[in-house]
């Protein structure tokens, strides 16, 4: 079907550098598409020696591209590299697969496939790419044909890869100098055949389950951010990744003053990654940072495969955390308001819709017809908030009304906060090793009985939504009504993970999210959580820092009696 497609677009279409060439040469041109080899045969000797004149005659460069059918989709003026085919036009059959095109190109100097070739065959996964080099002189046979055009040819093709180590993989095999008539008598078929099922055997050797996305992941490292920090963020980001059930390839960073202003890295880091899709057989690349809609558009373009950024990955775990009512209602209205301004350019050359990280949630729409509808469906949803909202301000008042106390718990995704509250009220809220394990807010009643009338203090925790670096403003947004048991509660119960090497910048992380909220907090109780976990110097200098705080272990019950009493201390003071 795709064959069909493109040669129906493009035919005797001409790409590259054609300006400049005489009527009589771009008809000549044109005439390569109408030529057609055996499907068994990278190429005939009649048919190099004709695209050998052509090339001769112009002074250029001329590349043919042949499907497996032995038809030519493409013509092009230059080198493999200056006609290669986009991305987004390209098949995508996976890593353990060719693209099902052959590129067969004339070189006016004796020497083997330059770099850039090389690189422009793997970028499109070519099933292979030949090489004519020119003598720059030849002669017409009587009744049609040449002779003579062509010094030496080369064959260069993929090379599976047997390990992500950059520095000693290899991307491509190159053939010694060999004669024309050795090439033409190549068989095509065994060749391509031979080398998909080593790429099939490579690819299930990696292990990734079906279902899965195959990630490569980007991060920029500017003036602004340490090399610990840029690390730090990349290893948050590789578990948001598994959380969203995508498996890490690799990771990549480059270092600039300042992020490119249309596609964040530089345009050889944006080769380096495209090498890297093709190698690795990633099918998306994930980066580091939010992307204007813009750079998300142009990157896509030139990967060929889904680029998403760090709030893209959030929106798409909360989309499968989400259980009640509230928390989907929240969550779809976040996913649009983040969708909106992304429209332009979505779903014209690839799917949306077909799963993964970033595709979850109310799905791709059509600019042209759906643009007013997500607006309405935005305005919608956030009246269904406002609502939710009240309801949540009325319990409050209930509460308020019969003078129970509340205690917010909050802290760092995944440091235990769900974990806590089972331990301190014996229920059973779902709590994983996991970022964003949780993500509807749970109440439960506490009672803690006066060390001297024995009389119960009732308390009301509430687990909250987990904090992140650079949380997403649309899910702060959106989960206002949420939020809001934080500003409200009588204090803020703070868990930090101290078995996590970053647990002072999660300290910040979570401070700076607080400030930032439009009413103030109450009193705020700083607990450090699996203690169990740590050693001595890290306990000590947790001490140190911070003599007022608690120290527990929830998970094997340890500290809770003191964490009661200072609850109850604090509620009746």
């Amino acid at each position: 079907m795709f064959n069909r497609r493109i040669e129906s677009k493009l035919i005797e279409t001409i790409y590259g550098t054609y300006k400049g060439l005489k009527k009589n040469q771009i008809k000549q041109l044109k005439k390569l598409y109408h030529q057609k080899l055996p499907v068994d045969r990278l190429t005939t000797a009649d048919f190099a020696q004709r695209l050998a004149a052509i090339a001769t005659e112009v002074g250029q460069p001329v590349c043919t591209y042949f499907n497996r059918r032995g038809q030519v989709i493409r013509v092009g003026v230059g080198t493999p590299n200056e006609t290669k085919i986009p991305p987004l036009e390209l098949p995508r059959y996976g890593a353990e697969r060719l693209c099902g095109i052959r590129c067969i190109a004339t070189q006016l100097d004796d020497h083997p496939p330059k770099e850039s070739s090389l690189t422009a065959m793997i970028r499109q996964r070519l099933d292979a790419l030949v090489v004519l080099t020119l003598t720059g002189e030849g002669k017409e046979r009587r009744g049609g044909g040449a002779t003579g055009y062509i010094r030496d040819t080369y064959l260069a093709h993929l090379l599976p890869q047997t390990d992500l180590d950059l520095d000693t993989q290899e991307y491509w095999s190159i053939s010694e100098p060999m004669s024309l008539e050795f090439l033409s008598s190549q068989d095509f078929l065994d060749l391509v055949e031979g080398l998909e099922a080593e790429f099939e055997r490579e690819y299930v050797a990696q292990e990734v389950e079906e279902g899965h996305d195959r990630v490569i992941l980007v991060g920029l490292h500017t003036d602004k951010t340490t090399n610990a920090e840029l690390e730090e963020s990349l290893a948050e980001l590789a578990r948001l990744v598994d959380t969203a059930g995508g498996v890490v390839l690799q990771t990549i960073s480059q270092k600039r003053a300042r992020p490119h202003p249309q596609t964040v890295v530089g345009a050889g880091k944006v080769q380096e990654i495209a090498l890297r899709i093709q190698t690795t057989g990633a099918n998306l690349v994930v980066f580091d940072r939010d992307l204007s809609p813009a750079q998300g558009r142009n990157l896509e373009s030139q990967f060929g495969i889904r680029v998403v950024d760090r709030t893209e990955v959030i929106l798409d775990i909360f989309a499968q955390r989400a259980q009640s009512r509230a928390g989907k209602l929240q969550v779809e209205l976040a996913q649009l308001e983040y969708m909106l301004p992304r429209l332009v350019g979505r779903g014209q050359a690839m799917s949306r819709l077909g799963g993964g990280i970033g595709t979850r949630g109310p799905g791709e729409t059509k600019l042209e017809t759906e643009r007013r509808s997500i607006q309405k469906k935005i305005t919608h949803l956030q009246r269904d908030v406002n609502e939710l909202q009240a309801h949540r301000s009325r319990l409050r008042k209930q509460r308020q009304k019969q003078d129970i106390a509340t205690v917010a718990i909050v802290g760092y995704t995944n440091a235990g906060k769900s974990t806590l509250i089972n331990a301190l009220t014996n229920s059973d809220v779902y709590a994983a090793d996991r970022l964003f394990a949780t993500l509807d807010p749970t109440t439960r009643r506490l009672a803690i009985p006066d060390p001297v009338t024995g009389k119960p203090c009732n308390i009301l925790l509430t687990d909250t939504v987990g904090f992140i670096q650079e949380l997403p403003p649309s899910l702060v947004d959106a989960f206002r009504a949420t939020l809001e048991e934080v500003t409200e509660a009588d204090t803020l119960l703070h868990v930090v993970d101290l078995s996590h090497p970053s647990w002072q910048n999660q300290i910040r992380s979570v401070m700076k999210i607080l400030q930032e909220m439009p009413l103030a907090v109450g009193p705020m109780l700083l607990v450090f959580n699996k203690l169990d976990q740590v050693d001595s110097e890290t306990l000590a200098k947790a001490q140190e820092e911070y003599p007022l705080a608690l120290f527990i272990a929830a998970k094997e019950r340890l500290g809770l009696a003191t964490l009661r009493e200072k609850l109850r201390e604090l509620i009746t003071n």
